[in-house]
């Protein structure tokens, strides 16, 4: 029903106004009690088995909504109605700021695929912050905060800009989450390098190690998957000598190799999301976990489309599972759908819990 839909409305829209109208759609039914719990019964079902645990969150199960989607902490409810088991908002930057000129986010439809240039448009840390501040949930969920680099900072403060964010932020944090893998803003991805990666994660865990005295917010950093993979080892290396929680393998690429849509859509700048991304991402975790094994927290994210995806990088080592692009072409039941065959395959696995099965393959051929 969704596909026909979408065949019919949505891939006729504006990829952007289709997506407001559906946040508009989510956020109307999150706020009708006997809709919501309809809605939630019927594409949030539980299941024992997958139930999980993360840097010391408990989640019903792996499978969460990456960045991006919800910038402003307007809809982390709406998103738990659906099923995700762990909302991450973002990117948020120190300032709020309009992001880049329309248009600014295509759809690569024969390719699975979304093609975005955004450019961290968000209404900035401080507004953010008073709304998770003021927030009353509804639905139990863990809520990660991605922050980013306000455009208009020059990279030489970069680190101020993101340690204001870290400070509005992490007291409202389960997670925090650096991004410093967006191709959209200008000079971002020079901080991946060790040398500038180093002194800004060790503020930023300073900044909320500070102002959250009562409890250590989980500090996670974002990487791209056009890394080198010797560049993949040294973040491996930096997050477990600086005693991070996590590692969120991958951001988008700017490759476009092998895409089937038309060449206009295909030459649009920004970042590349969707099924294309599959290979790299996989290849990106397995190399991390082969790197720290257990000793950090990995979440796959990049071209997740169905339950084998999420699976697949659970066996790679991803402990928890993102996916955003899919959701596009997938609609309303693909939380469900993930959820439902990812138990099945758990079932019918040699691996008696979801986190026995973490790095297996990774292990096997070590």
């Amino acid at each position: 029903m969704y596909k026909i839909f979408f065949n019919l409305v949505f891939q006729r829209m504006d990829p952007e106004k289709a997506h407001h109208l559906a946040f508009r759609w989510i956020r109307l039914a999150v706020r009708i009690p006997v809709l919501r719990t309809f809605v939630a019964a019927a594409l949030a079902p539980r299941y024992r088995e997958l139930r999980t645990e993360a840097f010391g969150l408990r989640m019903h199960g792996p499978f969460g909504l990456a960045a991006g989607f919800d910038k402003n902490a307007v809809a982390v409810d709406g998103m738990a109605m659906l099923g995700f088991d762990h909302i991450e908002i973002g990117t948020v930057t120190g300032e709020a700021q309009p992001g880049n000129p329309r248009k600014r986010l295509f759809r690569l439809v024969p390719d699975r695929a979304l093609i975005n240039r955004m450019g961290f448009n968000n209404e900035g840390s401080l507004a953010v912050a008073a709304r998770l501040a003021s927030r009353e949930p509804v639905f139990k969920t863990v809520v990660g905060v991605n922050i980013g680099k306000t455009k208009v900072v020059p990279e030489a403060e970069a680190v101020g800009d993101y340690v204001k964010s870290a400070e509005r932020l992490a007291p409202f944090a389960d997670y925090l989450v650096v991004n410093v893998s967006s191709p959209n803003t200008p000079g971002l991805r020079n901080l991946q390098a060790v040398d500038h990666l180093r002194p800004l994660l060790a503020a930023v865990r300073e900044a909320a190690d500070r102002i959250v005295a009562h409890r250590r917010v989980p500090l996670l950093v974002k990487i791209a998957p056009d890394l080198a993979d010797e560049d993949v080892d040294a973040v491996a290396d930096l997050a477990v000598e600086l005693g991070l929680d996590g590692i969120i393998a991958t951001n988008t690429t700017i490759a476009r190799e092998g895409l089937r849509s038309e060449a206009s859509l295909v030459k649009e700048t920004g970042g590349l999301s969707g099924a294309p991304l599959k290979e790299r991402s996989l290849e990106v975790l397995r190399r991390l976990y082969a790197r720290v094994g257990d000793r950090i927290t990995l979440v796959g994210v990049g071209g997740v489309e169905n339950a084998e995806d999420v699976w697949q990088r659970i066996l790679a080592g991803a402990t928890l599972v993102q996916g955003y692009s899919a959701f596009v072409y997938e609609g309303p039941f693909w939380s469900r759908a993930i959820h439902k065959g990812l138990a099945a395959r758990l079932r019918t696995s040699p691996h008696a819990t979801l986190a026995d099965a973490v790095g297996a393959d990774v292990r096997k051929t070590a």
